[in-house]
């Protein structure tokens, strides 16, 4: 027989059903995402270099689309608006930023091993934004119509 269900302690609950909460996650999960696209605006030269260093070109429609889709999901997710287009944007951009910029399978030793780490810190990222879609859409639904 297992044991009967523990309720979170109570400031467990208090932290968890704060907005406050949700909104500091969604900047936090957005923070890297709207400081990169603030560099890359400030320093729009540096961000076509960039991505012609990895082999994108035209740089500069890949450097817009990078500063278009950091800042503006990274709006509409802290705004709490159009999250799953904010979210899904950040994560293919994510997901292919990964694929070109880190191809640990090419490396070796300790740059192999932190290639790696670095891979799946920012699948975590994806997952964070695919989290914050389905929490928003969970949160809409629950809402009166």
């Amino acid at each position: 027989m297992s044991a009967p269900l523990e309720r979170d302690p109570r400031w467990v609950d208090v932290v968890l059903d704060s907005r406050w909460t949700w909104l500091i996650a969604r900047i936090a999960l957005t923070s890297a995402y709207f400081i990169g696209g603030v560099t890359k605006l400030f320093d729009y030269r540096g961000a076509v270099i960039e991505q012609e260093h990895f082999g994108l070109h035209p740089g500069w429609l890949w450097a817009s689309l990078a500063i278009l889709i950091e800042l503006g999901g990274s709006i509409l997710i802290i705004s709490g608006r159009l999250v799953w287009l904010g979210a899904g944007g950040i994560a293919v951009l994510t997901l292919m930023a990964s694929l070109v910029a880190n191809d640990f399978w090419n490396m070796q030793g300790h740059a192999r091993a932190m290639g790696i780490n670095t891979f799946f810190e920012h699948m975590g990222l994806i997952g964070g934004c695919v989290m914050a879609a389905l929490l928003a859409e969970h949160e809409r639904r629950l809402e009166p119509r």
